[in-house]
């Protein structure tokens, strides 16, 4: 097989396809975990770089980590009243032997528990050396 093909029938790694989707999954919950914590840090160390984020119909493209403004929580909580955010559904929706698509639907919540907005996307989660990591969302 050509390296070409490659692209379109990438290579196994034995993984059995249940684990493979608990690996996005919780890849995903750590992710959400740190949002609420408000912790940039710690959401840049699960995603993968070059991280794709298309928003809309504008392709955003991270090459690195650091690129969340600094001040994001305090806009989001000035703006929004934002406390929390919490999944109504997380579900694979495509896998292959390294990714993972995601269905991801969630809410963000004021203090009270009140929704503020909800939001259904896909995200692609990834094993890239070893470590999986979130590359793509689509929002």
């Amino acid at each position: 097989m050509s390296d070409r093909s490659a692209i379109f029938n990438p290579l196994g790694d034995g993984t059995d396809p249940g684990a493979r989707v608990k690996a996005a999954v919780t890849t995903a919950e750590a992710f959400t975990e740190r949002f609420n914590a408000r912790d940039l840090a710690g959401m840049d160390a699960l995603l993968h770089f070059p991280h794709v984020i298309l928003s809309g119909e504008k392709l955003v493209v991270w090459d690195q980590p650091g690129q969340m403004p600094a001040d994001f929580f305090e806009h989001l909580v000035r703006t929004t009243g934002w406390a929390r955010t919490h999944y109504v559904e997380l579900r694979a929706v495509l896998l292959n032997v390294r990714k993972v698509h995601l269905f991801v639907d969630y809410t963000r919540n004021r203090g009270d528990g009140s929704v503020i907005s909800r939001h259904q996307n896909l995200w692609i989660v990834t094993q890239d050396e070893g470590r999986w990591g979130i590359k793509q969302r689509s929002y």
